[in-house]
C-alpha cells in the first residue's frame, strides 16, 4: 500500500452535521419518487384511499416502535454502520455481514429507484410525451428503454454521488434546502384541496381498490382506447369482503419497510452528528410522521380530485400530477414538478450518503475489501464507497422504469433484516446492561414481531393474499445480489475465522 493510500485509510469521518440536516437526510430518503408515483402505480389501485391511509398510518406507528431501539442503541455505538454495529457488537461476525450486506440492498436499490423517475418527470411535464424517446433502445418487462431517457437520469446519479464526495456538510445543506421545498410542495396541495369544490369524497371510491389486469390495461392504451372506456364495470372488480379487504391493507403495509426506509439512515452518519444523541428519537418521529403524511396526502389528493381515477391509473396516467393539474391548473403543474423533482433528487443523495457510510462501516472492520474504507484526505468523506454506489446505481437507468417495483421489493426486504436485528440486538444489549425500560423492553419485542412478519409477507405466497409477496423479477434479484454477498463473504473469509 502506497503512503498516500495508508493515510487515506486512517483519516477518520469529521462531526459536520447538524439536527436539521439529519432530519432532512432522514425525510429526504423516507419520501423519495414514490409518493408521488405510486399512488397510480401501485396504492390506488391495489388498496384505494382507506387501504392505503390505514396501511401507511400502521405503518408509520410500528416504524416509530422501532425507532425507540435505535435511539437506544445509537448512544450504545455512536459509530458509521448503524445496524450492522449493533449485530456485530451483540450476535457476532456472520450475522453482523448478513445483516451490513442486505441493508445494503436497502439503501442502495432506492438511489437507482429514483433514478429511474427522472425521465418520467421530464416525459410528464412536458407536453410532447415522449420527448426523450430517441436513440439506442430495448425493451425489458415490456418497456421500452431509449438512450434517452438514460443520459438525464445517469448525469444526475453523477452529479449527486460527486456532491457526496466533496463533503458530507454541502451535501447536509443541499438535502435540507430540498426536503423543506418538498414540505412545502406538499403542503400546499394539500390546502389547496381541502378548499377547492373540485375535491370530493364521493370520488373516493372504490374506497378498497380494485383488480385489474395490467397487460389488458396497456394493450387497450395502444390500441387508442380513452381513458374513460378502459376502466368501465370497475365495479366488479373492487375488493370487498373481509377478504378483500384485508389484502387491500396488507398490499400496501407489506412494502412499509420500503416506504419508511431512510429514518434509519441517521445511525449511518452517527460519527458525523455535532449534536447530543438525545436528539435522535424526536428526529426519526418527526422524519417518520412527515413521511406518513406525504405519502397519505398525495394518495388521498389525487383521488378525491379525479372523479375517474380508477380509468386514469387503467390508462397508465400520472394521477398525481392530473390531480394537481385539476385543482390548481398550470401552478399544479409546476408544482408537483418542483415537488417531486426535490424527492427524488433528496432520496438520491440521502440513500447515497447511507449506503456508502455502510460499507465504509463494513470494511473498516474488515468485513469488506480494504479498499471500500479509503476516505477522502481533502473531504473526509469514504470515496471509493460512494464510487461503487454510483457504479451499482447507474443500473437503475439501464433497467428502465419497470424495474421500480422490483427495487421496492429488494428495499423492503432488506430493511426487514435491518429493523429485525436492531430490536434483537436492543433486547440483548437491555439485558446486559440492565438500564433499560420496561416499556422500551416491549417496543423491542414488538419491533421483532413486526420485522418477521414483514419478511414473511414478502417472501412467501400467502393463499387469499395475492398481490402481497414478491413478484418473479424481484426473488431473481434477490438470488443475485445473495450470490454477490456471498462472493465478498467469500473473499474475506479469513477475517470470519478469527475469533
Amino acid at each position: 500500500m502506497s503512503k498516500k493510500s495508508a493515510s487515506e485509510s486512517n483519516i477518520g469521518l469529521k462531526r459536520q452535521l447538524n439536527p436539521m440536516h439529519v432530519w432532512a437526510i432522514a425525510f429526504g430518503c423516507v419520501i423519495g419518487w414514490g409518493s408521488f408515483i405510486n399512488p397510480g402505480k401501485k396504492f390506488l389501485s391495489n388498496s384505494g384511499v382507506a387501504g392505503t391511509a390505514i396501511a401507511m398510518i400502521l405503518g408509520a406507528a410500528v416504524m416509530i416502535i422501532i425507532a425507540f431501539s435505535y435511539a437506544y442503541m445509537v448512544p450504545k455505538y455512536p459509530k458509521a454502520g448503524g445496524e450492522f454495529t449493533f449485530t456485530r457488537m451483540c450476535f457476532g461476525k456472520r450475522m453482523a455481514f448478513l445483516c451490513g450486506w442486505f441493508l445494503v440492498s436497502a439503501y442502495l436499490t432506492n438511489v437507482p429507484m429514483n433514478s429511474t423517475a427522472i425521465a418520467l418527470i421530464i416525459d410528464g411535464l412536458t407536453d410532447h410525451k415522449g420527448i426523450l424517446n430517441f436513440g439506442f433502445h430495448y425493451t425489458i418487462a415490456g418497456n421500452e428503454i431509449y438512450l434517452g431517457q438514460m443520459l438525464p437520469a445517469m448525469a444526475i446519479l453523477l452529479l449527486f454521488g460527486w456532491l457526496n464526495i466533496i463533503g458530507v456538510r454541502k451535501a447536509g445543506i443541499v438535502q435540507t434546502v430540498l426536503s423543506v421545498l418538498l414540505v412545502v410542495c406538499v403542503f400546499t396541495l394539500f390546502f389547496s384541496a381541502l378548499i377547492s369544490a373540485k375535491a370530493k369524497s364521493v370520488n373516493f371510491t372504490p374506497i378498497w381498490g380494485f383488480d385489474y389486469d395490467k397487460e389488458l390495461a396497456k394493450a387497450a392504451v395502444n390500441a387508442g382506447i380513452k381513458a374513460d372506456q378502459i376502466g368501465q364495470g370497475i365495479a366488479k372488480t373492487a375488493h370487498a369482503g373481509t377478504s378483500g379487504v384485508l389484502s387491500a391493507i396488507l398490499a400496501t403495509f407489506a412494502i412499509a419497510p420500503w416506504a419508511y426506509v431512510g429514518f434509519d439512515a441517521i445511525p449511518q452518519a452517527a460519527e458525523e452528528f455535532n449534536f447530543s444523541f438525545k436528539k435522535v428519537s424526536f428526529i426519526m418521529i418527526i422524519a417518520i410522521v412527515f413521511g406518513c403524511f406525504v405519502y397519505v396526502s398525495n394518495n388521498t389528493v389525487a383521488a378525491a380530485a379525479l372523479a375517474n381515477w380508477p380509468d386514469r391509473v387503467m390508462a397508465g396516467e400520472w394521477v398525481v400530477l392530473v390531480a394537481a393539474e385539476e385543482l390548481l391548473g398550470s401552478f399544479g403543474k409546476v408544482l408537483i414538478g418542483l415537488g417531486v423533482s426535490c424527492a427524488v433528487l433528496s432520496g438520491i443523495m440521502g440513500f447515497y450518503l447511507a449506503s456508502s457510510r455502510l460499507m465504509y462501516s463494513m470494511s473498516r472492520d474488515g468485513y469488506l475489501p480494504a479498499w471500500f474504507g479509503k476516505v477522502n484526505r481533502k473531504y473526509s468523506t469514504p470515496r471509493n464507497a460512494i464510487v461503487f454506489c454510483i457504479a451499482v446505481s447507474l443500473s437503475g437507468p439501464i433497467l428502465g422504469r419497470e424495474a421500480l417495483g422490483w427495487f421496492v421489493d429488494m428495499s423492503a426486504i432488506g430493511a426487514s433484516i435491518g429493523y429485525f436485528f436492531t430490536c434483537a440486538s436492543t433486547l440483548i444489549t437491555a439485558r446486559r446492561d440492565g438500564d433499560a425500560s420496561r416499556f422500551l423492553k416491549i417496543m423491542a419485542v414488538v419491533g421483532v414481531v413486526f420485522s418477521l412478519a414483514f419478511m414473511v409477507l414478502q417472501l412467501i405466497p400467502i393463499p387469499g393474499l395475492e398481490g402481497v409477496h414478491f413478484g418473479k423479477e424481484s426473488y431473481i434479484m434477490l438470488a443475485v445480489w445473495t450470490a454477490m454477498g456471498v462472493v465478498f463473504y467469500a473473499k474475506q473469509y479469513k477475517h470470519f475465522r478469527k475469533n
